[in-house]
């Protein structure tokens, strides 16, 4: 093997071995830094650069199958207060109920930008304590 393949295949291997240190969160790795800004920066980065998060308190809950389905209203920590009715799904509703139970707080990881659709976009949703 002369030096200039070595060079390069210790080149390579390097530049695997940053790759996957840097995409540990992406491999499904545990993150190992301190607090909950840390973990939501990983969480974000991990779906993508355009995404942001937006915290709020979920003050009612309804269930009307007559006039359209399941109903949350949401106060958002960033002002504004929105209200939904259908198009709820199972796994949303499940963690509605889970924050309306407990401390009523969510958070929506939203790439959402133009006004205030993200506050309707609730692909991204956690239960908070």
């Amino acid at each position: 093997m002369n030096t200039s393949t070595s060079y390069y295949k210790r080149e390579v291997e390097q530049q695997t071995m940053e790759k996957q240190k840097s995409s540990s969160v992406d491999a499904g790795q545990q993150i190992r830094r301190p607090g909950a800004e840390a973990l939501e920066a990983a969480q974000a980065k991990q779906a993508g650069a355009e995404f942001e998060w937006h915290f709020g308190r979920v003050t009612r809950l309804g269930n009307f199958e007559v006039a359209g389905g399941r109903q949350v209203t949401v106060v958002w920590d960033e002002g504004g207060v929105t209200s939904q009715q259908g198009d709820i799904t199972d796994e949303q509703w499940e963690i509605f109920k889970l924050a309306f139970s407990t401390t009523g707080r969510i958070a929506i990881l939203s790439d959402q930008e133009a006004g205030e659709g993200w506050m309707h976009d609730y692909r991204f949703l956690e239960a908070m304590r």
